[in-house]
């Protein structure tokens, strides 16, 4: 058979005569040069060659310098009267020299370059081998990231070894997977609270209904009662449902960017709050979406008129807007109320998250706290690159500070660029 029938591995093992070329061109002929195995093994053996190239011609251009230089001894024959050498003249030694040199230097040169292309398919199954040992805990970091589902995040890539670059990826993979479990446990129990918040005025207008329907002769009264309880559940409901719809929305991100003053926000949400206000409220611009501003605001200042002393026990509130040492703009609201413990003060941004019966207030047989108003403050103020945080009075009540990213002044309309102003409400 000829070279031209022979197929591409057979030509690789006449080549080189090796079990390790023939399965570099096996691999090259199953997957391809577009692997990173490939990539690497054509880098490695370029990178040989190269070197090896620069090499020989160094070595080469070294030992033709010195044949060059070395001093030669000639060997004259008879001359004529008038000095000239006569026809009949010996060859020079340094010729014979010469000549025999170029012939080495041409062996060397056709030998170096043998070798160069035997050592060249050399590196090809050295550099493949390599390559192979190198990315083989990326092959089972692969291969665990494969079985690893919704089901079962708490699995972890656990790479030993070395703190080198490849454990670095499966240390990183792995926080993110701990933050994926933490999210999907945070969604399930969110939907499984969400369910229980959706059925339980459900289940009330359902028992209502029933009661009523099993009495024949209920007078009207008792209907309009019966009627007037459920369509106080079914607005329970849509409270609800909006207050989802604006977790949802806040989390999502922001849709639009205006400029919005807190100071003057918070002035207009004030105005008919019927508790003891004390305000310092200072020009705190943002650029951000003014609905959700908003209802940051109004669930912040809702907050704190609803989980306070009653009415004719000393219940104030205290808000302040400005910017703060670093320039950023902020709103921090302070309250009376019942004491809280301090460790409980960071899972008020968890959704339906309440502390006790006494922060449940109810009014006209219906709560008013839908357990949802803190966590869409948290969402809204990441939505905008802030941060929140909340804190407990040793004499009962809590501190809501709120940080956002500061405003770029020259978008800020002409109206709002004076320094600060101050709204003291009373």
């Amino acid at each position: 058979m000829s070279a031209r029938g022979r197929t591409a591995p057979r030509v690789g093992g006449r080549l080189s005569g090796s079990a390790g070329v023939r399965a570099v061109v096996r691999g090259m002929r199953l997957r391809g040069p577009r692997t990173v195995r490939w990539r690497l093994t054509l880098l490695y053996s370029s990178l040989f060659v190269v070197a090896g190239a620069l090499l020989l011609a160094f070595t080469y251009l070294l030992y033709a310098h010195n044949s060059a230089g070395q001093a030669a001894t000639t060997l004259e024959g008879p001359r004529l009267e008038s000095g000239v050498p006569g026809p009949d003249a010996a060859p020079t030694v340094t010729a014979v020299v010469a000549a025999v040199r170029a012939d080495q230097r041409h062996q060397l040169l056709v030998e170096a370059c043998v070798a160069l292309a035997v050592m060249a398919l050399a590196s090809l199954a050295l550099g493949w081998l390599m390559a192979g040992r190198v990315l083989s805990p990326l092959r089972a970091m692969t291969a665990s990231a494969r079985r690893i589902s919704a089901d079962n995040l708490h699995e972890r890539l656990a790479v030993p070894g070395p703190d080198d670059e490849l454990k670095a990826v499966a240390d990183t993979f792995d926080a993110v997977l701990a933050r994926l479990e933490g999210a999907f446990e945070a969604q399930k129990q969110f939907v499984a609270n969400a369910s229980h918040e959706l059925r339980t005025p459900l289940t009330l207008q359902q028992t209502i209904v029933d009661v009523t329907l099993a009495d024949p002769d209920a007078p009207a009264q008792v209907l309009r009662a019966a009627l007037a309880r459920v369509r106080a559940a079914g607005q329970e409901q849509e409270r609800l449902i909006d207050a989802l719809l604006t977790l949802a929305r806040s989390q999502r991100g922001l849709e639009t960017r205006e400029f919005v003053d807190l100071a003057t926000v918070v002035e207009e949400r004030l105005r008919g709050v019927e508790l003891s206000v004390r305000a310092r409220l200072e020009s705190a611009p943002v650029l951000g979406d003014p609905q959700l501003v908003e209802r940051l605001v109004v669930n912040l200042t809702d907050n704190a008129v609803r989980h306070n002393l009653p009415a004719g026990e000393g219940s104030w509130v205290s808000v302040w807007t400005g910017l703060d040492a670093r320039g950023r703009p902020g709103l921090r609201i302070e309250n009376s109320g019942p004491v809280i413990a301090a460790d409980q003060a960071a899972g008020l941004f968890q959704p339906f998250r309440r502390l006790g019966a006494e922060r449940i207030g109810k009014r006209d047989g219906r709560r008013e706290g839908l357990g949802l108003g803190m966590s869409i403050v948290a969402a809204v103020v990441a939505a905008h690159g802030g941060r929140v945080r909340a804190r407990t009075r040793p004499q009962g009540g809590l501190v809501v500070e709120v940080s956002l990213p500061p405003y770029v002044p020259p978008y800020a309309p002409a109206e709002h660029r004076s320094p600060a102003h101050s709204a003291p409400v009373v």
